[in-house]
């Protein structure tokens, strides 16, 4: 294993090729063939509602905003069918925190979702912050709510609000959302109740090499623990219509994501996929991402609020990551959201 001196000198370092090599030789180790993944399932916002007003998004509402909404239960209903219409295998349901809706919301909406729709979408939903949200407005425990959240239909959970899991970051950005470890125990608590989950990083959003390097080593450490990150998904920072764009003046580079990439894909090498994003750097970088390191390309997104409303602007459909993929050199998969089951096409 890398040591925390080795990954900074990475990080410093100038051979781009190189890490580029050393990546792609862990992405084979892992995935042996040439087979490159992607899914097809939609964002679904339920709500913008949220109290925590954190400076790099530009989604959320307050509570008596005009423009708040909660979606009602027919509307998911109908995105859901639409996803299926599709060819789509799961929904990621993210939302602000809302101050109001407690764990009985959760339970009937994911549970009215299962009697309507089966085994036919799995339920990738809510994020670290939103279930700790959750846990705090209803008075229960962690694990209680996460016990209550599965057992109504809730089959995995996905990495976001993690974006750089250092406190020193997370005060200037997100002051108000969990901090660093509270982030990290709600992922260790699902794991340990079975419920498989991914993580993400989210960096040029002003911090340090040497609080990526924190980030990852974090990861890491708790995937060593509990085996329980289906993957890692770095991206990187959009900040045309947000606050904290004011005080980021420069977007991460194609050459600073690579690398990034890259030494995710080295490091992390007790987590099995590594997902080359194509939501922020673009299509042709995602590309670019899989000789870097990247087995995945995520998803095509049917539907996407968050990051478009700071101002990303790539759009793909399912030809055209088959194509990318396809181009590169590698075998095109759909697959189902813990990475278990590849389609024929």
């Amino acid at each position: 294993m890398l040591s925390h001196g080795e990954l900074l000198e990475m990080f410093a370092g100038s051979d781009l090729m190189g890490l580029g090599a050393a990546a792609d030789s862990v992405r084979r180790r892992h995935h042996p063939g040439d087979v490159v993944s992607y899914i097809i399932d939609r964002n679904i916002n339920y709500t913008n509602v949220c109290t925590e007003y954190c400076s790099f998004c530009n989604f959320y509402r307050a509570h008596n905003s005009p423009e708040a909404y909660v979606l009602p239960t027919a509307e998911i209903f109908a995105k859901i069918q639409e996803t299926i219409d599709l060819g789509g295998t799961g929904v990621l349901m993210q939302g602000g925190l809302h101050p109001t809706l407690d764990i009985t919301y959760y339970e009937k909406l994911l549970s009215d979702i299962k009697v309507e729709f089966g085994d036919r979408i799995w339920l990738h939903c809510l994020s670290a912050p939103e279930i700790l949200n959750i846990a705090q407005i209803s008075s229960l425990s962690v694990e209680e709510t996460l016990r209550r959240l599965r057992d109504a239909g809730l089959q995995s959970i996905p990495g976001a609000g993690a974006e750089i899991l250092d406190d020193e970051v997370r005060h200037r950005i997100s002051r108000l959302k969990c901090n660093t470890e509270e982030w990290l125990d709600l992922h260790r608590t699902a794991h340990r109740l079975g419920i498989r989950t991914t993580a993400t990083m989210m960096f040029g959003c002003g911090e340090t090499i040497e609080h990526r390097v924190r980030h990852l080593e974090r990861i890491r450490a708790l995937q060593e623990e509990t085996g329980g990150f289906t993957a890692f998904i770095p991206w990187f920072f959009i900040r045309e219509k947000t606050s904290l764009g004011r005080f980021v003046k420069e977007e991460a580079t194609g050459v600073e994501y690579l690398k990034t990439l890259a030494i995710s894909r080295i490091y992390l090498d007790n987590i099995v996929n590594v997902q080359s994003s194509w939501v922020t750097p673009g299509l042709k970088i995602c590309q670019l991402g899989l000789k870097f390191g990247g087995n995945d390309v995520g998803s095509i997104l049917i539907e996407e609020n968050v990051v478009s409303q700071a101002g990303a602007t790539f759009r793909a459909t399912e030809r055209d990551l088959r194509r990318l993929i396809e181009d590169a050199g590698f075998q095109a998969r759909k697959r189902d959201t813990l990475y278990l089951t590849y389609y024929l096409n």
